[in-house]
């Protein structure tokens, strides 16, 4: 382990660089700053380097006043040029980490900065990769790639994995105080990757390998999207016997032991659950296993958007009108409660499935003013009692606090719940996912 490096990062001297700055990056370079260290923002995003130069937080677990704070003290300062790397001694890796087609991930952005701080890195720099990826990458991808650079892992530099944690919109559970799992190719580079996070972190769990470290986080997304596919079934089944899904996961979730509540919806957004579980299944095809629960969880989950259509058809056709020509609200269009993150929500595909149907639709999101994406040009509108009678039906996608679900219930002709937020609540005009 290099003792210099070591007394840099417990001595708060240590220079940081946090290479993306969404909402993994931002948070982590945020706290880093906070703590007294000299963090470095680096992204090819011109607004959002704009935007943090200028002391705006765009993300939502940021409150501006913080993100203002180290900006000003010259704790924080961010930049689209990436020469700052050559006086860096750790370096944190957020980038995006997609999917192709086929359920193939698409690595592009990882081998990008990748080879940038390759171009860069000077002798006892720490690396750490935080995106989410495939089991095997830091060690069979990154470590090679820098290792061009003629230095070598574990003796010139040090390489870990460790994956983010961040729930946005959790207003209990922040980057630091969700326990940060390491896993270093060498025990130095572990012990060091854990030196550093514990700056920030509360808890630090390090694990044996890189590899373990990429395993487990991939253990938790699958762990859920296999759950939110059961229960979204179970719903399914349950609207088939005419059972309410809602009072039989309320009547589970009494048991003490050997039950967590999960709840059926239009599927699941975000980039974590839809997407890090298909890394498994891509890299466990490459080993001669095929992951049945992965991928059958990840088609009824994609599925979702359009068993909605078909029970709104139904519930229109009780009140004697055709899905084609009707009038739909989508009540919340981002991927989950109280956040202003559109990625691969499910409400989005709904909303392309009704134009397809030739529905003509309108939304209403607090946090979304506007949507212009793929065939949607729409804006959000407002929850009058005028334009709520005008609606045949108004599905609830997602359970924003800022909405009056009274003055909902009030108005609308008929209300499709897809979040149960009319727990309790009878009426002739409610039907429920």
């Amino acid at each position: 382990m290099s003792q210099t490096l070591k007394k840099k990062i417990a001595g708060k001297k240590a220079r940081i660089a946090v290479i993306g700055l969404g909402y993994v990056g931002l948070p982590l370079a945020v706290n880093f700053a906070k703590k007294g260290f000299r963090v470095f923002g680096l992204d090819t995003d011109t607004d959002r380097v704009r935007n943090i130069q200028n002391k705006i937080s765009y993300i939502l677990d940021v409150p501006g006043r913080e993100l203002a704070g180290v900006v000003a003290s010259g704790h924080l300062s961010a930049a689209t040029t990436f020469e700052v790397l050559r006086t860096i001694d750790c370096v944190i890796i957020c980038v995006p980490t997609p999917l192709k087609r086929k359920y193939t991930p698409d690595i592009t952005y990882i081998l990008s900065a990748v080879r940038t701080i390759r171009e860069f890195i000077k002798k006892d720099t720490l690396v750490v990769l935080e995106s989410t990826t495939y089991p095997g990458t830091t060690e069979e991808l990154i470590k090679p790639e820098l290792e061009k650079s003629g230095l070598k892992s574990g003796k010139d530099f040090f390489l870990s994995f460790s994956p983010e944690r961040i729930d946005p919109g959790n207003k209990t559970h922040d980057v630091t105080n969700i326990t940060k799992v390491v896993g270093g190719l060498t025990p130095a580079s572990g012990e060091l990757t854990k030196l550093l996070y514990e700056q920030i972190i509360k808890h630090v769990h390090m694990v044996s390998t890189a590899k373990a470290a990429e395993m487990t986080k991939l253990l938790e997304n699958t762990f859920r999207i296999i759950n939110i596919g059961w229960v979204n079934e179970v719903a399914m089944m349950c609207h088939k016997m005419n059972i309410d899904v809602w009072e039989v996961i309320d009547a589970a979730k009494t048991k003490p032991f050997g039950f967590m509540a999960f709840y059926p919806g239009l599927g699941v957004g975000g980039h974590c659950i839809p997407d890090d579980p298909l890394y498994l299944y891509w890299k466990a095809k490459h080993h001669g296993f095929s992951s049945k629960f992965i991928k059958l969880s990840a088609d009824i989950n994609s599925h979702m958007p359009h068993y909605a259509v078909e029970c709104l058809a139904g519930v229109l056709k009780k009140k004697r009108k055709k899905l084609n020509n009707s009038r739909i609200l989508v009540l919340g269009v981002t991927y989950k409660k109280d956040v202003k993150d559109l990625r691969k929500s499910p409400s989005l595909k709904l909303i392309e499935i009704l134009q397809g149907k030739k529905c003509r639709v309108d939304y209403h999101d607090p946090f979304i003013p506007y949507l212009r994406i793929s065939t949607i040009d729409l804006k959000s509108v407002a929850l009058s009692k005028q334009n709520l009678s005008q609606y045949d039906c108004v599905v609830i996608a997602a359970d924003h606090t800022k909405v009056d679900y009274r003055a909902v219930l009030d108005h609308a002709r008929a209300i499709y719940d897809v979040r149960n937020v009319y727990k309790g609540i009878k009426s002739d005009k409610i039907t429920k996912i």
